[in-house]
């Protein structure tokens, strides 16, 4: 599979909502998905946009592919921002459950590979700016997809 260029891809828009105070646009492809819990997905970030607020609950590995992934870590318990990166074309990252953050498009977007792994069956939570959690993403509606 060509992922650069493969019109055969099923891409999922997300946006944002009056919820959110920052731009929401970026899209969702899903590569793979296994019952034991590991799931490979493709995203795109449009330029400046950001994914919603989030912390992760599984094993994130990722890979930037095009462009540039801003990524603003957070402290889980005071909510502080602590790190400003950008991860650039060729980056790799491995994260542990837990990792709290905001990652936007640069100028030109961003085209990354995420790898998870999740033993209990949740890969994400969307929070609120104040840490509430408004929505969990759990591997179930994924393999549900996967059989048909």
């Amino acid at each position: 599979m060509n992922l650069y260029d493969n019109k055969d891809l099923r891409w999922k828009h997300h946006t944002g909502s009056d919820k959110f105070d920052y731009p929401i646009n970026f899209k969702s492809a899903l590569l793979n998905a296994r019952e034991d819990g590991h799931v490979d997905l493709l995203y795109w970030w449009e330029p400046n946009s950001y994914c919603h607020f989030h912390r992760h609950s599984a094993h994130t590995t990722s890979l930037v592919l095009k462009g540039e992934l801003h990524v603003i870590d957070v402290d889980p318990h005071t909510g502080e921002e602590l790190h400003n990166r950008i991860r650039t074309v060729g980056d790799y990252a491995h994260k542990e459950p837990g990792d709290v953050h905001m990652e936007r498009g640069g100028p030109d977007g961003a085209l990354v590979l995420f790898s998870l792994y999740t033993p209990d069956g949740l890969l994400a939570e969307t929070l609120a700016n104040d840490g509430r959690v408004l929505s969990q993403s759990t591997m179930a509606p994924i393999l549900a997809k996967v059989a048909n």
